[in-house]
């Protein structure tokens, strides 16, 4: 038996701006900003009861840090309607791919302001 637990807890993206960081994700997600003002390091997204949160850390108490986003996408979001999601994404980003359809699902990715990557995914039942 392993001492860590079989699960995720949170997952930490990287930002530059928090207080534009904490705007985005909140409508990109339709969620509400808690409190008013969010000087960092962190703010963490709540995503429903039993899943992991999406921890935004500005590195504001580290001098040395350098934001490097990475080539690849750092988590995938689910989305029932693809197309609704498509469309909602490339309100908020201007670096969308094109939509991407296999037999059993459908995905595109998407970059947050600093360039972080992200991808939607809808799975056919």
């Amino acid at each position: 038996m392993s001492p860590i637990h079989n699960r995720v807890d949170t997952i930490f993206v990287h930002v530059t701006n928090l207080e534009h960081s904490i705007r985005w994700y909140s409508e990109l997600l339709g969620l509400e900003i808690r409190g008013e003002h969010h000087p960092g390091p962190i703010y963490t997204l709540d995503m429903g009861a039993g899943r992991p949160g999406i921890t935004l850390d500005n590195h504001c108490l580290d001098d040395h840090y350098e934001h490097i986003p990475s080539s690849q996408p750092l988590f995938n979001l689910s989305a029932s309607d693809i197309d609704a999601a498509y469309r909602h994404a490339k309100k908020l980003s201007a670096d969308v791919s094109e939509i991407i359809t296999f037999p059993d699902f459908s995905e595109f990715t998407f970059k947050d302001p600093d360039g972080n990557i992200i991808m939607v995914c809808s799975c056919f039942s």
